[in-house]
């Protein structure tokens, strides 16, 4: 009896240390986190969200003025067309005059040279560095990334059983829900005993770290908005999330349309399947 007395009072410290372990370690990780982010974006209402989604165009135009302002400084587009802005309720005739107010690179001449001309509605949004190496070298050694694909590359992972609603409600707005928290996200304070990297900042939605090495881009009245939308970092952040994602997924209201219909048409075809089988089989016995 005194032996398993013994035993039970060893089994009972023994989890009273690995309890107050994992206790040191929660205290830990509170300060310096292992896991990231550290917070978890918020699940914003979009327009283009759902099976019926479809983009706003007055956001998309405001969003595509965020970039053009504020984003172009350090981030391109190298995927993206001019003449696709079209789609945004731009005419020819705006189109190519805005793809004017940037250079490009061409060449070679006639004597073997490259030069720089005004863009062209079929030209990219060019980049504002000339090489990776540059972009690194002007931002704390951290090139920018391409802003062209953005909105699908980034995301955060959803844990079970979140991921299984994601499948009938047909969620893909990660990317635009990321962009939008991590934008917003620079106002928050590094909790007590964390240590921030000097020369990065903290947000606790960065989904690589608890801080990025890129400032914070755009504050309240920093862009002016000519339909009266409010000029906050939160309406910004909506919009530049917004034009992002129809960059990466310029169609995704034709996909939807497309899938939709294809989804009637399967229904519709089983029907007639079934009742063909039915007249068929009908005097089979």
């Amino acid at each position: 009896m005194k032996k398993i007395l013994n035993s039970l009072a060893a089994i009972g410290f023994l989890f009273a240390g690995t309890a107050g372990a994992a206790l040191a370690q929660e205290e830990n990780h509170a300060a310096e986190p292992t896991h990231f982010p550290i917070h978890a974006p918020k699940e914003m209402d979009w327009t283009f969200a759902g099976p019926f989604g479809n983009y706003d165009k007055a956001q998309l135009q405001r969003g595509l003025k965020i970039y053009k302002e504020v984003c172009s400084a350090c981030h391109s587009m190298n995927l993206v067309a001019f003449r696709t802005l079209e789609d945004l309720g731009y005419s020819e005739a705006q189109v190519k005059a805005f793809a004017a107010e940037y250079e490009v690179q061409d060449g070679p001449n006639a004597d073997g040279e490259m030069f720089t001309r005004k863009a062209l509605p079929g030209d990219h949004f060019p980049s504002p560095f000339p090489n990776a190496v540059a972009a690194a070298a002007a931002n704390n050694g951290a090139a920018p990334p391409d802003f062209s694909l953005i909105a699908k590359a980034r995301g955060v992972t959803r844990g079970f059983p979140t991921f299984v609603y994601d499948i009938f409600t047909q969620y893909a707005e990660g990317g635009p829900d990321y962009i939008h928290a991590l934008l917003t996200g620079y106002d928050e304070q590094p909790p007590a005993g964390m240590e921030v990297a000097e020369g990065t900042h903290y947000n606790p939605y960065f989904i690589a770290g608890k801080s990025l090495a890129m400032a914070k881009p755009i504050s309240d009245g920093q862009v002016t908005y000519e339909d009266g939308s409010p000029e906050t970092v939160d309406q910004y952040s909506r919009d530049i999330s917004a034009f992002l994602m129809w960059a990466a997924e310029p169609h995704l209201a034709t996909r939807k349309q497309t899938g939709f219909a294809v989804m009637i048409f399967l229904v519709l075809f089983a029907g007639l399947v079934y009742a063909t089988k039915r007249k068929v089989w009908a005097n089979a016995h």
